[in-house]
């Protein structure tokens, strides 16, 4: 038998997978995302996980970890969330602490969680621009936008922002030569709520995987230790 990781989004499942191959680890599969990849605050209540919980065929696996962003919310809220959420398909078991197995006899496996963070907060997104490894020229450019936005009165979140500098880096900085022209095919980060088509969505989150997996990321971070230790608890 296999073990499970459960994620919030299309990108989070990516880079896991590149972090895990980058680890050498085994026998672990990321699962389908608990969100889509146009529900902006998807994880507003606990049904979503608690419905991608119950749908799993649980016999298959030994371990199953959860990953979801702190977001402004913070650690504890969202273990909290994790917690109630693994409520709903066994009692014998507790979550309060991330990177820590506990055994469920009712379900015959281990639960874990991990909350995706920097100093407490944040998302993927902000995970992501730290760790980023190429020049990042036009996303860094974002700042003056920002910057033009704030003088005339309108803000942006820092989730909004940091959203929106993730994708220039992977649509424009990470591009080499001729892809750089291609770039909805090849190095798009593409918004898919602009399209019903299931093969256009299916072609736009193939290259979100391709530009996600190319090798852009330091993996050797600091901010990735926590993660990476919730990680080998799978191998």
């Amino acid at each position: 038998m296999s073990n499970l990781i459960i994620v919030e989004s299309e990108n989070d499942k990516y880079f896991i997978e590149a972090l895990i191959d980058s680890l050498n680890l085994s026998n672990i599969k990321v699962g389908i995302p608990i969100c889509k990849i146009d529900d902006f605050d998807c994880l507003g209540g606990y049904t979503k996980l608690t419905a991608n919980l119950k749908s799993l065929k649980l016999d298959k696996y030994n371990k199953i970890g959860i990953v979801i962003d702190a977001d402004d919310v913070g650690i504890d809220s969202r273990v909290g969330f994790i917690d109630e959420a693994v409520k709903s398909i066994c009692d014998d078991v507790v979550l309060d602490k991330t990177n820590q197995l506990k055994r469920s006899e009712t379900l015959d496996l281990s639960i874990a969680c991990y909350i995706t963070n920097i100093d407490g907060y944040g998302e993927l997104e902000t995970v992501m621009k730290k760790v980023k490894s190429q020049d990042s020229v036009y996303a860094d450019c974002l700042t003056k936008w920002k910057s033009c936005l704030e003088a005339k009165g309108e803000q942006i979140k820092d989730k909004e922002f940091d959203k929106v500098w993730v994708s220039n880096y992977l649509r424009y900085d990470t591009c080499i030569g001729k892809d750089r022209k291609q770039k909805s095919k090849k190095c798009a980060n593409e918004l898919i709520n602009n399209t019903d088509n299931t093969d256009e969505i299916q072609h736009i989150l193939k290259s979100n995987e391709k530009t996600i997996k190319k090798n852009i990321w330091n993996f050797e971070d600091a901010v990735l230790d926590e993660l990476k230790i919730f990680l080998k608890l799978f191998d």
